[in-house]
């Protein structure tokens, strides 16, 4: 069955006009993808999503706009019945699950429905119509069987896609593919800062709506609905189910269970009402099967393949290290994971019969030393980019594993003790690409040859890099401070600092291997991509090598 492209899954669906229906958020974005004439698509002008596949359903998601003033974030509306259409075929002739569902002013007009009954690794389309208009048509597929055999699953891996700073380009080369089973996205969907506050290199290339820092309910919902009327996201999430997992941003920078760095307590509120309602926009306005009333982290199979565990690591941890005072980063009280995710996380580890254990992990788990060679404003550029602190004049990556070293050690020894082979950590973040080896003791590697395990790091889609922050071209004075680091850390083999993209993950019984693809200019609707680096683990080894 040959996948549609881009430009027929945003034409693909016979619209009906609503009467009366006027602008949302974004509007410009959005009506541009609605038909051959440019037309916006009324009724449903946030486009179609899928996400988490199982081997028979697939969650399902739209936004309808009933009436001009129901806009997203406004509370009003009046509630409107949406039917919904899956098919085995484009046409809609071979119809494999229908139904209907009411939404109202309560979820922000967002539907999410779940399907069952559907058939194992297959390839459906679906649609939504609501008052005679009926949405895009969307692409999506079901997990394989549990246990089957499955030769390759190739997913898109993105992170950190700030509206700000430029254009999605990643996600329109992604959709244009056409032989992605996934897209799995690790975090920073979309960004709580004002106009002004955290852009490309100081220039709002498109400003945030609202124009303040998101803090609200309504700020959250109309910050998702200004995300989803990207044309190239829209165009990915009617392409490719996508599994998700949040980081920082979909909150507050810095976030930790009691707090965040860019959150001040009363003046922007309570920290539990801020984080209970960025929680709800997330639940309502992503293909994601969660509930604020639930958790986030979950799992997923693709046959005897591989699993994916997608991890939260904000909601359940301990608030950063950031002075000498602080209680140890070794000290075991204090955690990233919380104790029920992380007795999940290694029992997981320890019960899946699939081959490959993927894990989707926001923030980077391999132990990072700062270079001694690096200038003062070097160090600072680099802290800025991996949300670092000095401690003791000293730089320590706080806000990642580095900075719960009691957790990160846990998972090391379980999986060493364990002699649990295949695990590699998907991670996003730092807006930079990297592929290393998890050392067992990264003091004696690589003379012990004890690597437990890899980690492939994604770019950003668009958030600034190190050439942004230290104001300098890409690949001239970044490169330096790349092979600084290489050199204080054996086991980090691959390192980019600079570029903005994508990356491409293929699995295969034999080999995990990671393509990254840059863009020429995040800040051109006319970018182009390139295929920049590939790193392969090879079964059995837990260790990266190069392609390319």
């Amino acid at each position: 069955m040959s996948p549609l492209n881009r430009r027929d899954l945003l034409r693909s669906a016979g619209v009906l006009a609503f009467a009366g229906v006027a602008t949302t958020t974004g509007r410009s974005e959005a009506a541009q993808a609605a038909s051959p004439t440019g037309a916006a698509v009324p009724g449903f002008q946030h486009g179609v999503a899928s996400g988490d596949p199982l081997p028979s359903s697939v969650l399902l998601w739209t936004r309808v706009t009933p009436t001009t003033e129901a806009v997203p974030g406004s509370g009003i509306g009046p509630d409107v019945t949406v039917r919904w259409e899956v098919a085995e075929d484009s046409g809609f002739l071979r119809m494999a699950a229908r139904g209907s569902v009411r939404t109202g002013s309560a979820r922000d007009h967002t539907v999410k429905v779940v399907p069952g009954g559907l058939r194992p690794g297959t390839a459906y389309w679906y649609r939504f119509i609501a008052a005679g208009a009926t949405s895009p048509t969307g692409r999506t597929r079901t997990a394989p069987a549990a246990g089957a055999a499955v030769d390759r699953l190739r997913m898109g891996v993105v992170s950190c896609a700030n509206w700000q700073a430029g254009y999605f380009s990643a996600y329109r080369y992604l959709a244009d593919r056409g032989d992605l089973d996934v897209v799995l996205h690790l975090g920073d969907y979309l960004y709580e800062y004002a106009p002004g506050e955290y852009q490309a290199r100081d220039i709002v290339v498109r400003p945030h709506d609202p124009a303040v820092e998101m803090t609200t309910l309504s700020h959250y919902r109309r910050r998702h609905a200004q995300y989803k009327t990207d044309l190239d996201l829209q165009a990915l999430h009617s392409a490719v189910p996508f599994v998700v997992t949040w980081d920082d941003h979909e909150f507050a920078n810095d976030a930790w269970s009691g707090g965040a760095e860019n959150h001040t307590e009363g003046a922007e509120g309570t920290w539990s009402a801020r984080r209970a309602w960025s929680q709800q926009a997330y639940a309502e306005w992503m293909p994601v099967r969660f509930e604020p009333a639930g958790h986030i982290y979950r799992r997923f199979e693709y046959g005897s393949l591989a699993s994916i565990s997608m991890l939260d690591l904000r909601t359940y941890r301990s608030q950063q290290a950031s002075s000498v005072v602080d209680p140890a980063i070794a000290s075991p009280a204090r955690t990233l994971t919380g104790d029920a995710q992380m007795a999940w996380l290694l029992d997981g580890f320890s019960s899946q019969k699939t081959q490959w254990k993927l894990i989707g992990n926001p923030v980077m788990i391999t132990p990072v030393r700062f270079p001694s060679t690096l200038s003062a404003q070097e160090i600072g550029a680099v802290g800025q980019l991996l949300g670092s602190t000095t401690i003791d004049g000293v730089p320590y990556n706080v806000d990642q594993w580095d900075g719960y070293s009691a957790d990160r050690s846990r998972v090391i020894s379980h999986l060493r003790d364990n002699a649990i082979t295949d695990t590699v950590f998907l991670t996003g973040d730092i807006h930079s690409g990297w592929a290393c080896d998890v050392p067992a003791d990264p003091l004696t590697y690589p003379s012990n040859g004890a690597s437990v395990a890899a980690e492939l790091v994604c770019t950003s889609v668009t958030s600034d890099n190190l050439d942004d922050i230290l104001g300098t071209q890409p690949r001239t004075a970044s490169v330096a401070v790349e092979e600084a680091f290489k050199g204080a850390n054996p086991h980090v083999k691959h390192l980019d600092f600079d570029s903005h993209g994508f990356s491409v993950l293929e699995v295969t019984p034999g080999a995990l291997r990671m393509d990254w693809y840059v863009l020429s200019e995040r800040t051109s609707r006319a970018a182009t991509s390139a295929l920049s680096a590939s790193w392969q683990v090879a079964a059995g080894t837990q260790s990266v090598s190069r392609i390319l």
